[in-house]
């Protein structure tokens, strides 16, 4: 009899987390960005057989995580061991939403995006063009 491995984080786990440390990096959770992250996990397709009874916990080992040392670097270790390397690119969109849906951008929140640029290897033209998508998504009149 085979047993099943279970991962500290699933896929979409993951996508909460990075979306949740986004929102926390400046230590003012705000209700736009909470909105935002329910919005993309209520609509998006990656997110269409997600348990959301799994969000609270995603979230908790966020916060876990940023209480101790080197508690970054363990939530990208998280990420970059259960998210498919193909949803990178997602998990930085989604990060990017979530940082301008309050309609400004914190410097520890341009500096969390930096390094999730940087640890998820995502490609700078690429990057480029995902934060464009999000500033044109989030302007206001």
């Amino acid at each position: 009899m085979t047993e099943q491995i279970q991962h500290p984080l699933s896929p979409q786990d993951c996508l909460v987390a990075v979306m949740v440390a986004v929102s926390a990096s400046d230590e003012n959770i705000r209700t736009a960005e909470l909105v935002k992250i329910e919005s993309a996990v209520n609509n998006l397709p990656v997110f269409a057989d997600y348990d959301l009874d799994r969000m609270n916990s995603a979230a908790q080992t966020v916060f876990d995580l940023f209480t101790v040392e080197d508690g970054l670097d363990a939530l990208f270790g998280l990420v970059r061991d259960n998210l498919p390397e193909r949803l990178f690119e997602t998990a930085y969109a989604l990060a990017c939403d979530v940082a301008a849906a309050d309609g400004k951008l914190e410097h520890t929140e341009l500096r969390l995006l930096e390094e999730i640029r940087y640890e998820l290897n995502i490609d700078r033209l690429h990057a480029a063009a995902i934060e464009r998508g999000s500033r044109a998504r989030h302007l206001t009149l």
